[in-house]
């Protein structure tokens, strides 16, 4: 085990590199904190970077992510640690001690992210960035925008001939096949903990049949797909056949405000749905679209970006929950559901499904072995101490505006505890 406590007394801890965690991190380096920012993907932006777009002002990722690694960059302050997870916490409010494990990434800081090894790799695997729609070589550079910018290797993914192509591809002597996974202790007198959000697993909603049929995806599938760095180019088609869906059919609360699965209402969703419906209006302006329902929440002024929405002639609004989804023989899927207003039983055919998942805290697995006080639902408290403080979708589900802010706070309260 190596140390790497060379900080000096009062550093923070962050824990997760989405938005939240960019914030809380850069909040407190800027009033001169040190600060330790770890991340477990291979680059920094979260979810955010998976988006086409985002609230308010729907704007690309680049606007909110690039600005903040700038800043990031020209920090000395801040300690960027990727593919890094906390093992475990011992201490108190002021002296923490965090036990960290580094996973090999296999390319070292000579990278220059040429794109040599890639070209060179005759392996493929699944691209878990557009949700396995497409296939990334074995070699990769995570996005478009990564951050770092520099390639990964995916050894399980990749053959003895590959392994030797890539390596010999680089001229810069980056790739290094021996890396091991490294562990080492830092002491801070804080922790805040941004550890975001997983999409709930759809293949847990039974009656929704997620895997009968290529024709139903999820909400961040879509944003995947209408994405101009997604496995389409930006163009929304049907995955498997690659189909211009002429109809479509969103299905809100998939697991969200239910108690056999997230009985919590995941707040984007609805948000989300009308924000992809803009999305299909922009590439197929006549397709027929239906929206089921339990109810539509639009807080403030978003109100009005739904009114727009629900003028739409084609697109038809049913207040009932999906009960049921058939693949059918030509690639489509049929809906079954009941109308809550009229009780009519409704049967609707379309060419594309989009499951309105809800938001999982993503470290709800982890947060009772590290010792994190949490709620029902997983999320993460703050400790009565204030040593410990959670940020944007790991303390409730959020937007973006939301997560910036609740970031901002979290970052005060690690100054403040910090100051002991």
């Amino acid at each position: 085990m190596t140390d790497e406590r060379s900080a000096p007394a009062g550093a923070v801890l962050v824990v997760g590199g989405g938005i939240s965690g960019l914030t809380a991190a850069l909040e407190a380096a800027e009033v001169g904190k040190d600060v330790f920012l770890i991340e477990r993907n291979p680059y920094l932006g979260g979810r955010v970077a998976q988006l086409n777009q985002y609230f308010p002002k729907l704007c690309p990722p680049s606007c909110g992510l690039e600005i903040n690694f700038q800043r990031i960059k020209a920090n000395r302050r801040v300690r960027v640690y990727t593919m890094t997870e906390v093992k475990s916490v011992a201490g108190g409010p002021g002296k923490y001690q965090v036990t960290l494990e580094s996973k090999p990434r296999f390319i070292n800081n000579n990278c220059t992210a040429c794109g040599a090894c890639a070209d060179a790799c005759p392996d493929e695997r699944d691209n878990d960035f557009n949700f396995g729609m497409n296939k990334s070589k074995a070699v990769y550079k995570p996005h478009d925008m990564a951050f770092p910018m520099k390639y990964v290797l995916d050894k399980d993914a990749c053959s003895a001939a590959g392994l030797q192509a890539v390596k010999d591809a680089c001229k810069y002597d980056a790739v290094e096949l021996d890396m091991a996974a490294k562990e080492f202790t830092v002491d801070v007198s804080a922790i805040v903990w941004a550890t975001g959000w997983n999409p709930y697993d759809p293949t847990k909603l039974t009656n929704l049949k997620y895997d009968s049929s290529n024709a139903i995806i999820t909400n961040m599938m879509m944003e995947r797909l209408a994405a101009p760095n997604g496995p389409t180019g930006g163009k929304i088609l049907r995955p498997g056949d690659n189909k211009e869906p002429a109809s479509f059919a969103f299905v809100q609360c998939a697991g969200s405000r239910d108690e056999n699965h997230l009985e919590y209402c995941s707040y984007i969703c609805c948000m989300a749905s009308m924000k992809h419906i803009n999305y299909i209006r922009e590439q197929y302006p006549e397709a027929k679209i239906t929206v089921f329902y339990i109810d539509l929440r639009t807080p403030g002024k978003y109100e009005k970006f739904r009114e727009k929405l629900m003028s739409d002639a084609n697109i038809t609004w049913v207040k009932g929950k999906v009960a049921d989804i058939v693949a059918e023989a030509d690639g489509s899927v049929t809906l079954i559901a009941e109308n809550a207003v009229t009780g009519d039983k409704i049967k609707e055919t379309v060419d594309l499904a989009i499951l309105a998942t809800g938001m999982e805290p993503a470290a709800k697995a982890q947060a009772a072995a590290l010792g994190l006080s949490v709620d029902s639902n997983g999320f993460i408290l703050a400790d009565a101490e204030g040593g410990m403080v959670s940020a944007g979708c790991a303390k409730k589900a959020a937007d973006v505006v939301t997560c910036g802010q609740s970031a901002t706070a979290a970052a005060m309260k690690a100054i403040q505890a910090s100051r002991r």
